[in-house]
C-alpha cells in the first residue's frame, strides 16, 4: 500500500506567550500543499518570510531549537513540531506574529489536540520515509544515541539528574499517533529555580512560569506544582527528541535508543538522517552538487555520482570507467588499464566532498591533500568498471582530517589509501 502525505482539514490558532521571548504570540496553523513539508510563516516581518523546518534552517540548539532564513527567526519549535511528527503530518503552515512558538503548557498536548480537531486528510503525495537498515551512532557531549533498524518507529531514552525529585529515569514508547498522544505529548517542560537566573541574564526563560514549566527547587517540586507522570522528566527529553527529527522531513522507521539526550544531539542525529534521507532519494550530491562543492572540471572531476552521505563519518560515491576517458589514449593504448593515481585521486575527490558536506560556503573553500600512505594497488581497472568509492573519516582536528579510501570493482579491491587533508580558503 503506497503511503500518502498527509495534512489538516480546516486551519485553526492557538495564543499564548513564548518561553524564552516572554512576548505574547498568535499561531494560525493552516493546511500544506503536498511535497512542502512544515513551514513557518512570519506574518509580523515584510514579505513574510518563510522558514521551512529542516535541520538546514537550524539557527540555535541552546536549550531551545530555533530555526532561520536570512533576518527570519522562528524560536522554541520543538513542540508544534513533536505533535505534528508524532501524528505523521508532512505538510503545514504555520504562521506567527512574532518571533517565538507559543510554549501554551510547556508540552505538545494542545498542539496535537489542535491538530486532531482541525482534522487529518491524505493528500496525493507518496509520505517521504526513511528506513534505517543498518545501526547509526551519534554522539554529542553527554548524549549518546543508537539508531537500529526497526519495523515501525520506536523511541527509548534515559536521563540522570542528580535532584532527588529526578534522579535516574527510563521510558519507551512506539511514536503512533494513539500512543503519542496518550503518553508523550503531554509531557512538559522542566527546570530548577536555581537555573533561572543565569538564564535570564542570557535572554532565555523570560517567560517560563508555572503555567507552562514544571518548577523545581533545589530539593523538590515548588509549591503549586504536580506531575502529570512519575517519569514526565525522562517523556519530556524524548517529546524533544520526536520534534527535533521532524527536522529530517520523512516519516521514520527505526528504534532510537537516546541517553541523556538534548537539542544539540538531536539536531545531529537529524542531520545525519537527512543526509542518509537524501542519499537514498539520490538528491544528496548529484553532479551539479558535486560540482559546487569541488573545483575540478573536465577531464579531471572523477565522481559521477554521489550514493550516501553519513553527515562527519562516511560517503559513498560512484565513478562511472568509459572507453572515452581521455588517459586511455595514452596509457596502455592496446590493453587500456585506468592510472591507478586517478583511482586515488578519485578517492580524494570524494573524501574532499565529504569534508565540505559540513562547510559553510564550501564554494569558498578548497581540499588540498597533505599525504598518502598504505597505498595498494589490488587489481586492474579496465572500461566498463564502475568503481564504488567508499571513503571513511579516521580523525579530524580543526580543519585537518584523517580519511581511509577503498575504491571497489564489483565488491572487489581494487585500490585502498590512507588521506590526509586539510580544508583552506580558495
Amino acid at each position: 500500500m503506497t503511503l500518502r502525505q498527509r495534512t489538516i482539514t480546516t486551519p485553526f490558532e492557538l495564543e499564548g506567550y513564548g518561553l524564552h521571548t516572554g512576548l505574547r504570540v498568535r499561531a494560525s496553523v493552516r493546511p500544506g500543499k503536498d511535497d512542502s513539508g512544515i513551514r513557518f510563516r512570519r506574518v509580523d516581518l515584510e514579505g513574510r518570510p518563510e522558514i521551512a523546518a529542516t535541520t538546514d534552517t537550524v539557527h540555535s540548539v541552546e536549550w531551545e531549537t530555533a530555526l532561520a532564513d536570512g533576518r527570519a527567526i522562528v524560536r522554541t519549535v520543538e513542540h508544534v513540531l513533536a505533535a505534528a511528527h508524532g501524528l505523521s503530518l508532512d505538510n503545514l503552515v504555520i504562521d506567527l506574529d512574532g518571533p517565538e512558538v507559543p510554549a501554551l503548557d510547556g508540552s505538545a498536548a494542545l498542539w496535537g489536540e489542535g491538530l486532531l480537531a482541525a482534522g487529518i486528510v491524505e493528500q496525493e503525495a507518496r509520505a517521504r520515509r526513511l528506513t534505517i537498515k543498518s545501526p547509526m551512532h551519534v554522539e554529542s557531549g553527554t548524549a549518546r544515541y543508537d539508531v537500529l533498524p526497526y519495523a515501525g518507529y520506536r523511541i527509548s531514552g534515559g536521563i540522570d539528574f542528580e535532584h532527588p525529585a529526578i534522579g535516574r529515569q527510563f521510558v519507551a514508547a512506539e511514536v503512533a499517533p494513539d500512543v503519542f498522544h496518550a503518553e508523550l505529548a503531554p509531557a512538559r517542560t522542566f527546570g530548577l529555580a536555581s537555573w533561572k537566573t543565569d538564564l535570564q541574564e542570557r535572554g532565555l526563560a523570560l517567560g517560563a512560569t508555572t503555567q507552562n514549566t514544571v518548577a523545581l527547587s533545589d530539593e523538590r517540586l515548588e509549591d503549586g506544582c504536580a506531575l502529570r507522570y512519575p517519569d514526565e522528566f525522562v517523556r519530556h527529553k524524548l517529546l524533544d527528541v520526536i520534534g527535533d527529527l521532524a527536522l529530517v522531513g520523512a516519516r521514520l522507521r527505526c528504534h532510537i535508543i537516546a541517553d541523556r539526550p538534548g537539542h544539540r544531539g538531536n539536531v545531529a542525529m537529524a542531520r545525519r538522517m537527512r543526509a542518509k534521507l537524501k542519499g537514498e532519494e539520490g538528491l544528496d550530491l548529484d553532479i551539479d552538487r558535486i560540482m559546487e562543492s569541488l573545483p575540478h572540471r573536465y577531464p579531471m572531476l572523477l565522481v559521477d555520482r554521489v550514493l550516501d552521505v553519513d553527515e562527519g563519518h562516511r560517503i559513498v560515491g560512484l565513478k562511472n570507467v568509459t572507453i572515452n576517458e581521455p588517459f586511455f589514449t595514452g596509457h596502455f593504448p592496446r590493453h587500456p588499464i585506468m592510472p591507478g593515481v586517478l583511482i586515488v585521486e578519485a578517492l580524494a575527490q570524494c573524501g574532499g566532498l565529504l569534508m565540505m558536506n559540513d562547510v559553510e560556503h564550501p564554494e569558498e573553500k578548497v581540499v588540498y591533500f597533505m599525504s598518502l600512505d598504505d597505498v595498494k594497488f589490488r587489481r586492474p581497472v579496465t572500461p566498463g568498471d564502475q568503481l564504488r568509492l567508499e571513503v571513511e573519516l579516521l580523525q579530524l582536528r580543526g580543519r585537518v582530517c584523517k580519511l581511509k579510501g577503498v575504491a571497489l570493482v564489483e565488491g572487489k579491491v581494487a585500490a585502498e589509501a590512507t588521506m590526509l587533508a586539510q580544508i583552506a580558503d580558495r
